[in-house]
């Protein structure tokens, strides 16, 4: 089993957005921020349904479906969910609709208790308060043997690299600048050391680096 993590940033490091509305809850900046990812033909059809075959099929959609290959289970915080606008709905069942594009068990840490949440395309939504250890014992079983992807927002994964807990870390660096925010490498000074690091620039201008763990 691989612990993954997936993260477009920006050039300057930010995997946020700060110019949300409640008229627009993502913001102008994090469609910037994810276009080239978005553009794929794997996320066109994960994502948003279109089975067309319509959508990038360069270099962005090698690492966009890789970002689906073999996983068993994913860790994400309560803000990827939505909770930190629809924690007192209790109707609310995530951004993606009635098929969520995980189809593996998700694991949201929050410290408010919530029924789990099942899918018919095997995507289920379990709520838990604990540490990204026992979070990631909890995905582990889950996964069945597969790999777990910390999926994010910005301070999970980094509460994840700072426990020494991801073998992959996959970032696709945008060619923007946001300039706030919040950064993903704030107080991981040194992270490298002991990784292989490779790059790759896409089409779209996208810098592909991964990190991983030897």
């Amino acid at each position: 089993m691989t612990v993954h993590v997936d993260l477009n940033i920006s050039l300057d490091g930010y995997a946020t957005t700060t110019d949300q509305t409640p008229e627009n809850p993502f913001g102008d900046d994090w469609g910037r921020l994810v276009a080239a990812y978005t553009a794929t033909r794997t996320m066109q059809e994960r994502i948003f349904g279109d089975t067309s075959g319509a959508g990038t099929t360069g270099v962005d959609e090698k690492y966009a479906a890789a970002y689906f290959d073999g996983i068993g289970a994913e860790i994400m915080g309560a803000g990827m969910f939505g909770l930190h606008l629809h924690g007192e709905d209790p109707d609310w069942r995530g951004w993606w609709g009635e098929e969520p594009p995980f189809q593996v068990p998700v694991f949201v840490l929050t410290h408010a208790s919530r029924p789990s949440i099942a899918f018919d395309n095997g995507t289920v939504f379990h709520f838990l308060e604990a540490t990204p250890e026992e979070a990631l014992r909890r995905a582990s079983e889950a996964a069945g043997g597969r790999d777990v992807r910390i999926g994010g927002g910005v301070d999970v994964v980094r509460q994840f690299l700072a426990a020494g807990l991801v073998d992959r870390l996959h970032v696709g660096i945008a060619p923007i600048l946001l300039g706030r925010g919040e950064n993903l490498w704030k107080e991981l000074r040194g992270l490298e050391a002991g990784c292989e690091v490779t790059s790759e620039v896409a089409e779209s201008g996208t810098i592909h680096v991964t990190f991983r763990r030897r």
